[in-house]
């Protein structure tokens, strides 16, 4: 990934907290198939190794799971907040017109060793942490053990789990901290005035040291 120095984020919690706040990665393999691409929710072991382990679970009519099991490498990409932003935001628009638009986001990219697992146990256990983690805030969550024992050991027969333990980690938060301050006020600005931009315009002020300002 095209890493200018000054969108750069390496530090781990930041990039871990990305990712499960935004679990729906995409799994990236090279191998007999191909480039192959899935969409696939993601659990993370932050304490599992030293950067963290991905756990997770794939259809076994799904052939990406063979490539792997053949060594092929891996790219998981976790995308986070992200927006357009037009010329129009910034105040060096008024001053010299030397402007054009771009787009806002915060990215991180994982790559690791990965194994292929067909392991109830070890399925089980990936569907429950997985469940938890997304049912855990819900006022009434549903638990993988509130359906039928005989009915989730037959849905557990199609699937089959991966398990990467993250070698390297790229963050990346583009969130206007290269733009003037004026231009950086003006982003955050103008995102508020556009619904569902919270998450952005929180980046935009932290990043670009806004926080605090009125």
């Amino acid at each position: 990934m095209y890493q200018p120095p000054h969108f750069r984020e390496d530090d781990l919690a930041t990039q871990h907290q990305l990712i499960r706040a935004h679990p729906l990665g995409l799994l990236i393999t090279a191998g007999a198939s191909g480039l192959v691409a899935n969409p696939v929710p993601f659990h993370l072991d932050a304490a599992a190794s030293e950067k963290g382990t991905l756990r997770l679970h794939l259809a076994k009519a799904n052939g990406q799971w063979r490539d792997i099991q053949d060594g092929a490498p891996i790219l998981a990409v976790f995308q986070g907040a992200n927006s357009y932003v037009t010329p129009s935001w910034y105040k060096t628009k008024q001053e010299t017109g030397k402007v054009v638009p771009t787009w806002n986001y915060a990215i991180v990219q994982a790559r690791g060793s990965a194994r292929v697992i067909d392991d109830a146990d070890w399925l089980r256990s990936q569907i429950n942490a997985l469940t938890g983690q997304h049912e855990g805030n819900r006022e009434k969550p549903w638990a993988v053990d509130d359906a039928p024992d005989d009915f989730i050991r037959a849905q557990m027969k199609g699937i089959i789990g991966i398990e990467i333990e993250i070698s390297a980690l790229e963050g990346k938060w583009k969130v206007s901290q290269n733009r003037p301050v004026a231009d950086r006020e003006g982003v955050a600005a103008g995102l508020g005035a556009a619904s569902g931009q919270e998450d952005m315009i929180e980046l935009v002020k932290r990043y670009g040291g806004l926080e605090g300002n009125h």
